[in-house]
């Protein structure tokens, strides 16, 4: 029987850069077939069983939990602020009820936990409409906007100098909740694990040496990254070390508390690794 590659997601942005990068030192990359995308492309391609493996926003993975599994210990996450996941708003947030508010084409958790967040913490419904993310067009249309990933990090520094409030939705929600949030995890097809424990395992332990290995050398992945970037190697590396790229039991509560409060309860399963 010939045994092929596993077809694994990675997400092109930012928040990814450390696991990718040891993903590289490793040489692990020679083991899978990587596709490189954004996020919500990633999450349609693992659902229509176009990847094995990959990361999956935390909303798209409460849709489709039956026909996944997690990989423990790995996530995207924080317990604080997070940086890269933003409303930015040009008025008061208690003025927002019947206004409009832009959506970030990129996102889906973000976007539910900032519609949770405005109407069950600040009793607002705004009139929301989804379109690219990029800040500034977006605010020629809307008196908000949710942000994610590098235009997020941008607006973190960029936008209260242009007189825009900057709020944190990783802070909102470890306020609102006491938990750390979960924006996206890594699963494998349930159907996929079954039938190939042994390359699921692989792939697992390759991502958690590369996060590891990452996180050691937190100064020079982003001394790196600053090379292409806009952001300078202190501001990249400040962002890598607020993420939280860990599942254990405190997220994995985090994540069922964001499901039981979106109306998608569920209880995780894992892969056996």
């Amino acid at each position: 029987m010939t045994v092929t590659r596993p077809r694994v997601g990675h997400i092109q942005f930012l928040n990814c850069l450390p696991i990718y990068w040891g993903l590289v030192r490793a040489g692990a990359l020679l083991d899978v077939e990587l596709t490189k995308d954004t996020p919500d492309r990633l999450n349609d391609m693992l659902v229509a069983n176009e990847l094995d493996i990959g990361p999956i926003s935390l909303v798209e993975y409460l849709r489709n939990a039956d026909d996944l599994v997690l990989l423990p210990d790995i996530a995207i996450g924080s317990d604080g602020p997070v940086l890269s996941v933003n409303l930015v708003s040009q008025v008061p947030l208690a003025e927002l009820d019947g206004r409009r508010v832009a959506l970030g084409s990129t996102s889906r958790t973000s976007v539910l936990l900032a519609r949770m967040w405005l109407e069950q913490v600040h009793g607002v419904r705004p009139d929301y409409f989804v379109c690219p993310p990029e800040l500034s067009t977006m605010l020629l249309e809307a008196d908000a906007a949710v942000l994610i990933g590098d235009a997020a990090l941008r607006a973190t520094y960029d936008a209260p100098g242009r007189g825009l409030q900057v709020h944190d939705l990783g802070q909102a929600w470890r306020e609102w909740s006491g938990l750390p949030m979960v924006f996206a995890v890594w699963a494998a097809r349930r159907d996929y694990a079954a039938a190939n424990p042994g390359l699921v395992k692989d792939v697992h332990t390759a991502f958690l040496r590369s996060r590891d290995d990452a996180l050691a050398h937190i100064d020079e992945v982003a001394a790196t990254a600053a090379r292409w970037e806009i952001f300078d190697a202190d501001t990249l590396a400040t962002y890598f070390r607020t993420l939280d790229f860990s599942l254990g039991s405190r997220q994995v509560e985090g994540l069922v508390e964001f499901a039981r409060r979106a109306g998608t309860p569920v209880t995780p399963t894992f892969a056996e690794v």
